[in-house]
């Protein structure tokens, strides 16, 4: 149903010849203005191969935009943005990217790729079936016949839309574009994306930057540790903010009492619709709860919600929770059927059932986040990528890696864990920060001065020291 494709993922992965498809017929490129951006930039499609196998087959089109460099006198390397998801648009993001990145795009020009399978570039989007209120959906209720019927609306060779493809096209899109060298961000499922790139072409890579990193040994899907770990921190920082420990004392003990509370039965309530007023049903239970709370540990603005929240509920007041699952209501989402095709096929298969029970053994939400997975996946069609997919890359590219200390579903572990193999790289940790924090403006400083001196060991990271710790809202009234 519609708005369990939009809300599922609050979690919210054999070298072929690399001649150029990219001819002068093949790529389109124009000025144009995107939402939110006040500016000229440049909108562009790229037509190549479905199967890079069989150069005369079906073709697509790739759409990209470029968001030009304010002063590109310098004709310095771009910096192309590798999004996130797997699912996400990039050209989407372009208004947050375009102000985001100023300080990299005051000399650098922007590359924002619709990865294939998302936004412009053949969607593979899972359409609603039926309306149906996200306040009186419960996460238990997705089920096997809707991947089915999202599935009979997809058009396409499916196992074509992989993360190895995606990077031939990025790399296509490069050529076509005239750059012979380009400098990468990837947030987010745009790490593994990058490190895909690394290992495919690495001649093309002047530097990387990988913020919040999913390795490729390491399978997307399980994040139930993960969150559980963002959740204990929240907890923890509260308790060492006076005014948070003052308005909520027995934090932890509450969440504990709710989650058991609603986990026996769940509690249905008419409330106003948080954006249409009109009177709803809103139905809560466990599950629900943790989705919503999840959702929530990505950022530190969020962040800051969640004892409120929980107290709140806690008490007896779901008012505040249908605020938090209001923000995704109308939202567009990720194209989830991109998701399900890498997810199911490049990292769940490697899953093995020790792993599950180990990821479960947790105080937050147990295994919860397998949810999506142990319902889709057995009914998505199969491809495998190659093993060599899953070996360690180790590139020899200047790359800066980035991660938040807070992050529920990429935990500075991950960091580590690719750092070991990149033999010019560091990794730097952002305290009191979430999910990809690259576009805080003390990451950009250093990002900024990484692509500049291509010396990721000696970077000023001054600034990493006066990140303010966590604050929360401790009364309805907004007080912080």
């Amino acid at each position: 149903m519609k708005q369990h494709w939009k809300t599922l993922f609050a979690l919210s992965l054999s070298a072929l010849a690399t001649s150029s498809w990219a001819s002068s017929d093949k790529l389109q490129l124009e000025n144009c203005h995107l939402d939110g951006i006040k500016q000229q930039v440049q909108c562009g499609t790229l037509t190549v191969p479905e199967n890079y196998s069989k150069p005369d087959g079906d073709e697509i089109k790739i759409n990209f935009a470029v968001l030009p460099a304010i002063d590109n006198s310098q004709n310095k390397e771009p910096l192309m943005f590798l999004a996130g998801g797997p699912g996400q648009a990039a050209v989407e993001l372009a208004a947050g990217l375009f102000d985001a990145f100023n300080e990299v795009r005051k000399t650098r020009d922007l590359i924002l790729i619709d990865q294939r399978g998302t936004g412009k570039s053949h969607p593979l989007q899972c359409e609603e079936v039926a309306e149906q209120s996200p306040y009186a959906m419960l996460p238990e209720e997705f089920t096997a016949k809707e991947v089915k019927e999202c599935l009979s609306t997809l058009k396409g060779d499916l196992s074509q839309y992989n993360s190895e493809n995606a990077i031939r096209d990025f790399d296509e899109v490069r050529k076509a574009l005239g750059h012979q060298k380009i400098n990468i961000y990837g947030g987010s499922y745009g790490t593994r994306a990058g490190l895909v790139y690394m290992r495919m072409f690495p001649e093309s890579l002047r530097a990387v930057v990988l913020d919040s990193v999913g390795p490729v040994e390491v399978p997307i899907g399980l994040f139930g540790k993960s969150a559980a770990r963002s959740f204990e921190k929240l907890l923890g920082n509260c308790q060492a903010d006076e005014a948070c420990k003052k308005a909520y004392p027995n934090l932890a003990s509450e969440f504990s009492v709710l989650a058991q509370r609603l986990d026996e039965a769940p509690v249905v309530e008419r409330i106003p619709h948080p954006r249409l007023g009109t009177m709803t049903d809103f139905i809560i239970n466990k599950n629900k709860l943790i989705n919503a709370l999840r959702m929530q540990l990505y950022s530190v603005q969020t962040r800051s919600l969640v004892p409120l929240v929980v107290h709140q509920a806690y008490l007896g007041n779901y008012a505040p929770l249908a605020g938090l699952i209001a923000q995704t209501d109308g939202s567009a989402g990720m194209y989830v059927g991109l998701t399900f095709n890498i997810v199911c096929n490049e990292d769940i298969p490697r899953v093995t059932e020790q792993d599950r029970i180990n990821d479960a053994n947790n105080s937050f939400g147990g295994a919860n986040s397998h949810m999506a997975w142990v319902t889709a996946c057995p009914v998505w069609p199969q491809y495998r990528p190659d093993e060599s997919f899953y070996q360690p890359v180790t590139a020899n590219i200047p790359t800066l890696i980035i991660s938040g200390d807070l992050d529920p579903v990429t935990p500075p572990s991950n960091g580590d864990y690719t750092a070991k193999t990149l033999p010019n790289s560091k990794h730097i940790v952002l305290k009191n920060s979430a999910h990809t924090p690259g576009p805080t403006t003390c990451a950009i400083n250093v990002i900024d001065e990484f692509l500049s001196k291509l010396e990721p060991n000696n970077l000023d990271e001054s600034c990493l020291d006066k990140i303010p710790n966590e604050t929360f809202m401790t009364g309805l009234n907004g007080s912080i």
